[in-house]
């Protein structure tokens, strides 16, 4: 697969086939091509919980909201959660300035995610305390995402921004799901050459 077709591929994916699971071993794979990827001043300063185990992803569940733009949606229901989770978390004795490395570090570990043939969703939506406290994280580490991993059952299509405006992704009766994108003439401001 071209590296092209595999970023078209990896869309935020939130319904899932719970019975397939996700090995332990993948997860730590998966952090790996994060670890290899680029850091700001090579601080390297992210630390990552992975989980794989039922009870483990039901708490870090409970602590995620899900597609803010679905209003009547709460998240996937049962036999369509994520089968793991990957918390990306911030080591404040390294750095308290995070960049935009939990960013690089998360795309990488969802296009090695696709190229498996699984799929996910970084979530920034995160009931801090609660999270904290379900996985006894250290008051030094910053919880920065969630990644809830898994193989996906939704098509997920992407289409233009239409004429309104309107950037809000939604699904039809279908349940697929719809991101609207702008085009590459709207936000290349300038080309020079």
């Amino acid at each position: 697969m071209s590296l092209s077709d595999l970023i078209k591929q990896n869309r935020s994916f939130r319904r899932f086939d719970q019975s397939v699971k996700v090995e332990l071993d993948t997860l730590k794979y998966l952090v790996d091509l994060a670890r290899c990827s680029a850091s700001a001043a090579n601080l390297q300063p992210l630390k990552y919980i992975i989980s794989v185990e039922p009870s483990t992803n039901e708490r870090i569940f409970s602590c995620l909201g899900w597609a803010a733009y679905l209003k009547d949606w709460n998240g996937p229901e049962d036999g369509e959660k994520p089968s793991a989770y990957i918390v990306i978390l911030g080591d404040k004795n390294i750095t308290d300035n995070f960049r935009c490395d939990h960013g690089i570090a998360a795309q990488s570990i969802m296009l090695g995610a696709r190229e498996l043939g699984f799929g996910g969703c970084m979530i920034a939506s995160i009931h801090q305390r609660n999270i904290r406290s379900c996985l006894n994280i250290d008051p030094n580490h910053d919880v920065l995402l969630v990644l809830a991993i898994g193989k996906p059952i939704e098509e997920v299509v992407l289409e233009p921004v239409p004429v309104d405006g309107n950037i809000r992704y939604w699904r039809d009766n279908n349940k697929i799901h719809h991101v609207p994108k702008r085009s590459l003439d709207e936000i290349i401001v300038s080309a020079i050459g």
